[in-house]
């Protein structure tokens, strides 16, 4: 499954790129964010809290950044990050709720065994 990442600016502006299942995410994305604010990888580094050779390793697909450490980024730049599923991977509600009552027209199909009493352990009284 293939998550988005999408960096959006406060003038509107969209940079989206691809997430792959092990959640490691494109360089292109931080630098396109940081040329795009004008920012050397130093400047950037220092804003984001971080190490500029972290910075580097990252645009370069050294390193991959966590989800965290991507909001820094993204944060430093003035802009927040939205995780999200593409449209695709979206839960269709009414398909969901068609394969919920068949599993459970289904449950009730099945044999019903009458089980006996359940037996409680006795109850301990401690006198203060």
């Amino acid at each position: 499954m293939c998550a988005i990442v999408r960096a959006f600016a406060n003038i509107g502006s969209m940079s989206a790129i691809a997430v792959d299942a092990n959640g490691r995410v494109a360089g292109e994305l931080i630098r396109k964010v940081r040329e795009e604010s004008g920012l050397s990888q130093a400047e950037l580094a220092r804003r984001a809290g971080m190490p500029r050779s972290v910075l580097s390793a990252y645009e370069h697909g050294h390193r991959q950044p966590a989800v965290a450490a991507l909001a820094r980024i993204a944060e430093a730049v003035g802009m927040e990050v939205s995780v999200g599923l593409p449209p695709a991977a979206r839960l269709d509600v009414t398909r969901a709720g068609e394969i919920l009552a068949q599993v459970l027209d289904l449950a009730e199909q099945l044999p019903q065994r009458r089980r006996g009493e359940l037996a409680y352990p006795a109850l301990i009284r401690f006198d203060a």
